[in-house]
């Protein structure tokens, strides 16, 4: 479901005091690298996935079974495993200029079902995973099937060091992918003991 038809993101300007074509050149190279990441997890890892361009940025999914993760709670790590939850939802958001990962984000989801009923929005956190950072949750959902993933990202509350292409990431973005197939499940892994 990877969207093959965006334009490409012009090049941030390296006439800067802040940016060289050299330094720039590097910023791309770790952006490629992350995409490739997210393209492995969204096409052959995860049951579906995609990606496309939004705004300043390059937005992909994955969505597969459930997954059980470590939460910090009250100092200590504690690990959950999904309980009603049947669907992992991840959402990477990706600097469209170069590929890189956009962190401190305000990223929710909404899932419309099989039967047009709008699940969400809800605030997807963001999760440490040893290959890809992402913003993901586990989810409810009551069938499996066709649905339509909506995606919004708040402007970015982050200082940005360039007086030229620094002016970025400050528009709300909504994307939408449709006919996301999703097949329910979990995978309750238990911790290292």
């Amino acid at each position: 479901m990877t969207d093959t038809t965006a334009a490409e993101q012009p090049p941030l300007d390296p006439d800067t005091s802040e940016a060289t074509k050299k330094q720039l050149d590097r910023a791309v190279e770790q952006g490629d690298a992350y995409k490739e990441a997210v393209l492995y997890m969204a096409e052959q890892v995860a049951d579906t996935g995609g990606t496309k361009e939004a705004g300043d940025y390059l937005v992909g999914f994955a969505i597969e079974e459930a997954e059980g993760m470590y939460s910090l709670e009250g100092g200590e790590l504690q690990w959950n495993n999904p309980h009603e939850e049947n669907a992992h939802v991840e959402i990477a958001v990706m600097d469209a200029a170069d590929g890189r990962f956009v962190p401190n984000l305000h990223v929710t989801a909404s899932l419309v079902t099989p039967d047009g009923e709008e699940l969400g929005p809800y605030d997807q956190q963001l999760v440490w995973h040893p290959m890809i950072y992402h913003y993901a949750r586990n989810w409810v959902l009551p069938a499996d099937g066709e649905y339509t993933l909506k995606v919004h990202i708040d402007p970015a509350p982050f200082l940005r060091h360039d007086e030229v292409n620094g002016r970025r990431f400050v528009e709300p973005v909504d994307v939408e992918f449709t006919g996301v197939s999703i097949e329910r499940d979990k995978e309750p892994v238990q911790p290292p003991q």
